[in-house]
């Protein structure tokens, strides 16, 4: 049996699917209103995948953070419900191969189809699967340094599904810089979604001409957001003038090989020295505030 390096344990969100947490990272994988319920909404939903194998004869995804896998898992259950004439094509970027491992052996897929779980567990073996309607690959190393290559490639991707961890959590996956890469990389009419609403990571999206909307909410959570070259439905008053506070100051990694704790200091200087309004008095304001969010 194979040794893993960390073992993860099991939490059971609130559509009855099963996450992991992470004592590394101090976080579930997934909302805790519902693993499955997230990966279709905020990235199957927010990228329009749906209305792009219906409409494109080749789509593309890039799934930053494959994790259990359950976004890809998504997409292709859409895909054999659908039945396109497209072919799909999914590139998935994660540093810790013990996770899909382990998926696989307590029978986490088997909320997804016969043919999504054996896609899957194939592609957690070969790091590739091929056939005639969809390609997989899974790429293992840190998500910086396989972005960097798939620039040079000059591939276009047709949806970006971000997955990380949180912010605060893994910063180095949340930069104006690792934005620059994925923008470089997103097609014209591509969406990148993400559960993240975070000021900081909006302001990063718009430092690289992303324009941004809301995402739509997964249970109680606060809406994610979804960023592309082409114009979105505005944000709300109270999500603009968010963006105005010390909270907006991005994350930086200017050599894109930084480590988490000091991208975090270094974010947390720029806080300290920013003229902005402070994110305490911005929330006070609207507290007091009958307009609507």
């Amino acid at each position: 049996m194979k040794e893993y390096n960390k073992l993860f344990k099991k939490e059971i969100t609130e559509d009855g699917s099963v996450t992991f947490y992470s004592e590394e990272f101090d976080e579930n994988f997934h909302s805790k209103y519902g693993a499955k319920k997230e990966s279709e909404i905020t990235y199957i939903q927010g990228c329009k995948i749906v209305e792009k194998l219906q409409s494109k004869s080749s789509v593309k995804i890039l799934d930053v953070c494959f994790g259990l896998g359950y976004n890809a898992a998504s997409a292709l259950e859409i895909y054999q419900k659908i039945k396109p004439s497209s072919h799909l094509e999914i590139i998935a970027l994660e540093i810790d191969e013990d996770v899909i491992q382990q998926t696989i052996n307590h029978n986490l897929l088997s909320f997804w189809s016969q043919e999504t779980k054996e896609v899957l567990t194939f592609l957690a073996e070969h790091k590739t699967f091929i056939n005639q309607s969809y390609s997989l690959q899974l790429i293992i190393d840190d998500a910086r340094i396989s972005l960097e290559k798939l620039v040079n490639q000059k591939y276009q991707f047709d949806a970006i599904f971000l997955d990380p961890f949180s912010p605060p959590k893994c910063p180095q996956l949340w930069t104006v810089e690792f934005f620059g890469l994925l923008s470089k990389c997103l097609a014209n009419d591509g969406i990148i979604a993400t559960y993240s609403c975070a000021a900081a990571v909006r302001k990063a999206m718009q430092l690289n001409g992303l324009n941004i909307a809301s995402n739509e909410a997964v249970g109680g959570r606060a809406p994610g957001t979804i960023a592309s070259f082409y114009p979105l439905p505005p944000l709300s008053l109270k999500e603009l003038e968010q963006l105005e506070t010390k909270a907006s100051v991005p994350y930086r990694d200017t050599d894109l090989r930084g480590r988490a704790p000091s991208i975090l200091k270094q974010r947390e200087n720029e806080q300290k020295n920013s003229s902005l309004e402070s994110t305490g008095k911005w929330k006070k304001r609207w507290s007091k505030s009958n307009k609507v969010y």
